[in-house]
C-alpha cells in the first residue's frame, strides 16, 4: 500500500541541528531548570547520548549512501572528523564553541554531501558491489 521511506541524511542533518541547538541554546535559555531539579544543563550522559545519536544516524546515512549510491569514502571522512570535535568538545570543556561549531558545520556538510552524490550518482555500480 503505502511505502514509508526514511531519508536518513535528513534524519541526521537534523539530529546534528538539534544537538547544536542544545549546545548553544539551552545553557542560555533554560538555566533555570535547575531550580526545579531538572538537571539537563552540562549533565555528561545527556551530552554523550546525543553524540553517540549523531554518530549512529550519521553512520548508517553514510555508510547506507556509500554502499547503495556512490562509493566515495570523502563524506565518510568529513563525518568522522565532526564526530572527532564533537568528543573534543566534551574532553576539552572550556572550548565548548571551539568545537562545536566546525564539528556541527563538518557534519552537516557530510550529510549534504553524501545526499547530493546519492542523488547524482543514482546507484552507480562499481565491481566490488553486492547487490
Amino acid at each position: 500500500m503505502f511505502r514509508f521511506k526514511i531519508n536518513w541524511d535528513a534524519f541526521g542533518i537534523a539530529a546534528s541541528l538539534a544537538c547544536a541547538i542544545h549546545c548553544a541554546l539551552l545553557p542560555l535559555l533554560l538555566t533555570s531548570l535547575p531550580l526545579f531539579g531538572v538537571e539537563l544543563i552540562d549533565n555528561i550522559a545527556f551530552e554523550y547520548g546525543m553524540i553517540m545519536l549523531a554518530f549512529l544516524v550519521g553512520a548508517y546515512s553514510l555508510y547506507h549512501g556509500w554502499k547503495k549510491h556512490h562509493h566515495s569514502f570523502i563524506p565518510l571522512i568529513i563525518f568522522s572528523f565532526g564526530i572527532i570535535l564533537l568528543i573534543a568538545k566534551q574532553i576539552w570543556h572550556s572550548w565548548q564553541l571551539v568545537f562545536l561549531i566546525p564539528a556541527v558545520l563538518l557534519i552537516v556538510y557530510a550529510h549534504l554531501l553524501n545526499y547530493k552524490s546519492c542523488r547524482r550518482h543514482n546507484h552507480a555500480h562499481q565491481e566490488d558491489c553486492e547487490h
